[in-house]
């Protein structure tokens, strides 16, 4: 059997990480004890035998075995979490308040939230294990749509709804263009969609408070084509693999191996 020391040429080093910390997050030991099975021999990846502390795996693609034996990752989770207001979007909060893995304690996997809605915002919050997702949905390159209704005590003018669709000034950069129109209005009340693909710290609320329109309520009902809908407050339900195409718009633009339909 081949011993390797080193990771091979050609390696996608963005999709890899150090194989002692996916032995340890896979249950098969603890960081420093998948370290000495990795010394003495007793891990290989794709039939070879690693010795080598900075050797790097792509979960996804190789084969891991500790003493031949196949070591089964942690599966690939995606939720659709409709947030309530009131629950911070961290894995931990230093002020004891509420954290939105807290409505999903069931789920056996160790997941984190894609992004982050505030405090008092509500709505579509996506939860995972993977890496990548997060990645794409996150990153501008891929122009990944959020839409939220915003409700506002007053009702914007056609002008101002095209400033904020032109883009406007925010902490010193220019918004990127974004779609809007109003859902309803009554006294005292005007519903907004706002579709953007940007992700800056509560950009949605600044944006329309420079125009001079405080917010009172803000809901995410969309990540691209996939909607919210009739999911009930504090609940989620897990995603399939057509659910995450309505993400980006039919296509997902990398692979993602073993989740249903």
């Amino acid at each position: 059997m081949a011993l390797l020391t080193e990771p091979m040429a050609g390696s996608a080093a963005a999709k890899k990480e150090r194989l002692q910390k996916v032995l340890a997050r896979a249950g098969v030991a603890s960081r420093r004890r998948a370290e000495e099975l990795i010394r003495c021999g007793r891990i290989s990846v794709n039939g070879r035998v690693v010795t080598g502390m900075g050797y790097r795996v792509d979960p996804a693609q190789d084969r891991i075995a500790f003493d031949g034996r196949p070591v089964q990752l942690e599966k690939k989770v995606y939720i659709l979490l409709n947030k309530p207001a009131g629950y911070v979007t961290t894995l931990a909060d230093p002020q004891g308040r509420p954290i939105v893995t807290d409505l999903v304690r069931d789920v056996g996997q160790r997941i984190f939230p894609v992004g982050r809605l505030d405090l008092d915002s509500e709505g579509a919050l996506l939860l995972t294990n993977d890496g990548a997702l997060a990645n794409h949905i996150l990153h501008p390159r891929y122009e990944v749509n959020k839409t939220y209704e915003v409700e506002l005590k007053k009702t914007p003018s056609r002008q101002d709804l095209r400033h904020l669709e032109e883009g406007i000034l925010l902490d010193g950069r220019k918004t990127w263009p974004a779609r809007l129109r109003i859902l309803s209005r009554a006294p005292g009340r005007t519903i907004v969609e706002i579709i953007i693909h940007e992700g800056k710290k509560r950009q949605v609320r600044k944006m329309f408070q420079t125009k001079g329109f405080p917010v009172i309520r803000l809901k995410r009902t969309a990540y691209g084509d996939l909607k919210i809908g009739a999911l009930p407050s504090g609940k989620y339900r897990f995603l399939g693999k057509n659910d995450l195409k309505k993400i980006f718009s039919g296509k997902i633009p990398f692979t993602i191996k073993n989740i249903p339909d």
